[in-house]
């Protein structure tokens, strides 16, 4: 296939990622988003290559990902793993039923869709967009999310969520992979957060964890207050990382950054 048709598509945009979107289950709502072409620009590149329609019954649009629908009901230590990933890197949709996972390591984003038994199917890449963006329809995983408290305004109202204790350390682990920050030398690490609940739960935690931790604040360019929550020195790295990686079953981790807080170990 090539992407021959001159429409106002966005740059980079092909066929085969238009058909991909569509057979995956991604709303034309959101298509017509990701790709810049209008209803009838993405029925002509399906008619193109006589692609079959795919319905849910009684409704318009294409039916959902394929995805383990039941995935956030059950704790367990991908799952909160997943979860502590979502909700420093992830987005709830306002408008549909899909929520998206940003990161710049692939790797990551296929271990989520493992653990989701999800069709691996990314949004296009575009001038604005440079990192990579793993896309799940579903309004029942959506519906579980916002039982959570997780929900499409998340980064300023993100109260830290119900994790039982057993699974604490892999939703922690998921957290420091989204948006955690290590240094390199592995004597301070730090998590950024605009929402203050979510920063003094994350915290408490760590205290509980008798780590050297503290919160401090700053205000971003926008007026927007920023928090960041720090454990400090390299005992305190080295018993953290002791914590967060002791239930890894596979490797859902971020390399790079457990290589940084476990140099102490030894």
């Amino acid at each position: 296939m090539r992407s021959d048709i001159k429409m106002p598509r966005k740059s980079g945009v092909t066929d085969e990622m238009i058909i991909k979107l569509y057979k995956s289950g991604t709303p034309f709502k959101e298509m017509k988003s990701m790709t810049g072409l209008t209803d009838r620009g993405i029925h002509y590149v399906l008619n193109k290559y006589n692609v079959k329609p795919i319905r849910e019954k009684g409704s318009g649009q294409p039916r959902k990902h394929k995805v383990n629908e039941d995935f956030f009901k059950v704790w367990t230590h991908e799952m909160t793993w997943v979860l502590g990933l979502f909700v420093t890197d992830g987005t709830v949709s306002s408008k549909t039923h899909s929520i998206t996972f940003a990161q710049k390591d692939e790797r990551i984003l296929k271990l989520i869709a493992k653990f989701m038994d999800a069709d691996y199917v990314l949004a296009p890449i575009g001038k604005t967009r440079k990192t990579p963006l793993l896309i799940i329809n579903s309004r029942e995983i959506k519906h579980d999310l916002e039982k959570i408290g997780i929900t499409s305004n998340k980064s300023l109202t993100l109260k830290f969520p119900p994790v039982p204790d057993q699974f604490l350390s892999s939703f922690i682990r998921g957290v420091i992979d989204g948006d955690g920050w290590v240094q390199d030398r592995g004597y301070v690490m730090n998590v950024t957060t605009a929402s203050k609940e979510f920063a003094e739960g994350l915290f408490n935690v760590f205290n509980h964890w008798i780590l050297r931790t503290e919160i401090t604040t700053e205000t971003s360019p926008s007026g927007r207050c920023i928090y960041r929550v720090w454990v400090k020195g390299k005992e305190s790295l080295s018993n953290l990382a002791m914590i967060i990686y002791e239930c890894c079953n596979e490797d859902n981790f971020n390399e790079k950054k457990k290589e940084r807080l476990t140099q102490w170990l030894n």
